[in-house]
């Protein structure tokens, strides 16, 4: 039995990844050209796990999962918020009153969306999936992540 994550592992992860970028933003100074950097990794990272997340989780969820259309539409509806708030803030300086503004929403859109996976749409999933399922999915997702790491 592998003890890598499975898939449910792995987005949790990216997870504590996403929060911690967050709470570093929210934390550098008000107007500190770092909070672009911050912004910029943050983005990378949403945009990767949003799409993973829609490729190999949302479809089994939808499935297998009693509801699981409506825990993906949820999800799905979040992830377009979020990409909504990153985009925006994307092209605006650190110092800009608009940037704290729309980092706020965020925030606070992106701290409820990870809640309610973890809360609703990953408990559900991992009733509705063998352990042997989420172990291979989640190997899946390492191996692309891996081979587009090696290609980019």
């Amino acid at each position: 039995m592998s003890r890598r994550p499975d898939i449910l592992g792995e987005f949790t992860a990216d997870h504590r990844a996403a929060v911690e970028l967050l709470d570093r933003i929210e934390a550098a100074p008000v107007g500190a050209p770092g909070r672009v950097e911050l912004l910029s990794r943050l983005t990378d990272l949403l945009f990767t796990h949003c799409a993973d997340e829609e490729e190999h989780l949302f479809p089994v969820v939808q499935h297998d999962v009693p509801d699981g259309g409506a825990l993906v539409f949820g999800s799905i509806t979040d992830h377009l918020v979020i990409g909504q708030y990153l985009a925006d803030l994307q092209g605006l300086q650190p110092d800009d009153p608009a940037f704290d503004t729309l980092l706020r929403g965020l925030a606070e859109t992106l701290r409820r969306h990870l809640r309610s996976e973890e809360k609703q749409l990953f408990p559900a999933a991992r009733k509705a999936l063998p352990a042997a399922a989420r172990a291979a999915l989640g190997d899946r997702l390492r191996a692309e992540r891996a081979e587009l790491d090696a290609s980019g």
